[in-house]
């Protein structure tokens, strides 16, 4: 069998799009277009499930740090698809110290954190408390994704309000969790505006992208303009 480092990047470079490089080097700050390829996120998500299966999917997962975007981005997927829960909180924190932009941060979604809440709870209060800036974005994103429907737990909207980081991609995060709040959990998110309880950009953002959105009603969009 090919090593599978080298069958990476074989396939990668294949499937590479230079227009759509151009397009996406525009999208993520912070990755030069030499460290990009250009290779389409659906080829990346099904090229992930593919390499699951194979053997030695480990020796490309504990090769860190990856020369390549789509190399992150295969290596989120693949987390994104595992099926052993401990197994896979093992790579998320060997990995989130390389994940270094907002696009293979948000997109790196587990698929069996809804079947293990408890222990979920602890891994995003380490997130959330982390130094670095895309492992506290992924911590709030998962509270996002995981707490605010069925599973809402209000005891995030504390915790999420009680950061204070002025990094544009965290305070970012922060106000696209508090606008979903917003959206789905309306009657007690509302008391974290009207009370001044988020950092004034935090504040500020929320309130810009509650009235951005489509799920938010004409008459609540109305009165969170009266709370800027």
């Amino acid at each position: 069998m090919e090593n599978i480092i080298d069958y990476i990047r074989s396939e990668l470079f294949k499937a590479s799009d230079e227009a759509y490089l151009k397009f996406q080097g525009s999208l993520i700050p912070g990755d030069s277009s030499s460290q990009m390829l250009g290779v389409r996120t659906p080829f990346l998500r099904s090229f992930a499930k593919i390499l699951l299966k194979r053997p030695d999917a480990g020796t490309f997962l504990s090769s860190l740090p990856h020369t390549y975007f789509e190399e992150n981005q295969l290596h989120a997927f693949m987390i994104s698809e595992m099926k052993d829960y401990r197994e896979c909180i093992e790579a998320l924190e060997a990995f989130l110290p390389y994940v270094d932009n907002w696009a293979t941060c948000d997109q790196m979604t587990p698929r069996l954190f809804k079947k293990n809440r408890p222990d979920l709870t602890k891994q995003i209060d380490r997130w959330i408390a982390s130094e670095r800036v895309f492992t506290k974005r992924f911590g709030v994103k998962t509270a996002m994704a995981e707490f605010l429907d069925d599973d809402f737990d209000p005891i995030f909207l504390e915790k999420i309000a009680n950061i204070k980081d002025d990094d544009y991609y965290v305070v970012m995060v922060c106000a696209w969790y508090f606008a979903t709040a917003l959206a789905k959990q309306y009657p007690v998110t509302i008391k974290y505006l009207e009370d001044k309880k988020l950092t004034p950009e935090v504040h500020k953002k929320t309130i810009q992208k509650a009235c951005e959105s489509f799920r938010i009603t004409e008459a609540q969009k109305a009165y969170l303009k009266t709370l800027k």
